[in-house]
């Protein structure tokens, strides 16, 4: 019984886990310590088990990123979450997972937090906890949790995703294919946004720009420059990547990189590549 109840959260869990860490891995590893608290526990003690282990999460997850931000500062180039495939045309049945996954863009966002304000936003905005729900999980008053979340919106801004829309995303991805494809650096330009933002993480695994680009033009040429480097026979797939439009590249069954795309006003408005194998490792045999 007392597994069944922690089955019931796991994907809550590791939502919140992930949230947080931008890890699948690390996710993983703090749900299944979540897990082994849960087992020392008497179940017949505690009021609400969703928030105990909500609490739990929460806490462990916070402990990590601290370690985990002080090993990201020796982080060769940019740092980009793991992605996470999910359907590319919603089905009604992942609607409840689709409303708590985070988008690439929202990840960045988090990033310039610190854990607890990463944990506040995350509860508050994302999962929807009342402060004073919050305030326990982080161990603040909830006037303070209300503070730290204000000055957290001050510093990320909007987490909300902007409205799907498929026809036009998938217009654009067409017309990025084909350009990639053609050389057209014109093509390219124009369904880039004119401050686009291109973010490249190799972790120095992987070929990839050592720092953001910005600007159509930019952004396009370099993508146009680098994309004779992908091997012959690799697969190009449309999917979706944390919920936003995306490709990847597939070659003998393994992903070795995806780009993702954040669109805004029919433009494309941020690229994000990740081509660091480790953050691709859990996509094998796709």
């Amino acid at each position: 019984m007392d597994a069944e109840i922690f089955e019931r959260n796991r994907g809550r869990l590791e939502s919140i886990a992930y949230g947080m860490l931008g890890s699948v891995m690390e996710a993983e590893d703090v749900v299944q310590d979540a897990y082994l608290r849960w087992a020392e526990v008497d179940v017949t003690e505690i009021d609400s088990p969703p928030a105990f282990l909500t609490t739990v999460t929460t806490r462990l997850a916070i402990d990590r990123l601290r370690s985990a931000q002080r090993r990201r500062e020796k982080y060769v180039g940019a740092w980009l979450p793991e992605p996470i495939l999910s359907s590319f045309e919603p089905d009604p049945a992942d609607i409840a997972v689709d409303s708590i996954s985070l988008s690439m863009a929202a990840m960045a966002v988090l990033e310039r937090l610190n854990p607890v304000e990463r944990a506040v936003l995350l509860l508050r905005d994302v999962f929807d906890l009342d402060y004073a729900e919050i305030a326990n999980i982080v161990d603040k008053s909830p006037d303070n949790v209300r503070q730290i979340a204000r000055r957290a919106r001050g510093r990320a801004g909007d987490l909300q995703r902007a409205p799907v829309q498929t026809e036009v995303e998938s217009q654009l991805i067409s017309r990025y294919l084909e350009a990639i494809g053609q050389g057209d650096l014109e093509g390219l330009t124009e369904i880039f946004a004119e401050d686009v933002l291109l973010v490249s993480d190799g972790g120095g695994k992987a070929r990839a720009a050592r720092h953001p680009l910005h600007g159509a033009r930019r952004v396009a040429r370099h993508l146009i420059g680098v994309s004779p480097q992908a091997p012959e026979g690799m697969e190009v797939r449309i999917v979706r990547v944390n919920g936003e439009p995306s490709v990847m590249g597939v070659f003998k069954g393994h992903a070795i990189g995806i780009v993702t795309f954040e669109v805004r006003d029919g433009l494309i408005t941020a690229v994000r590549a990740s081509l660091n194998p480790d953050k691709l490792a859990h996509l094998s045999d796709v």
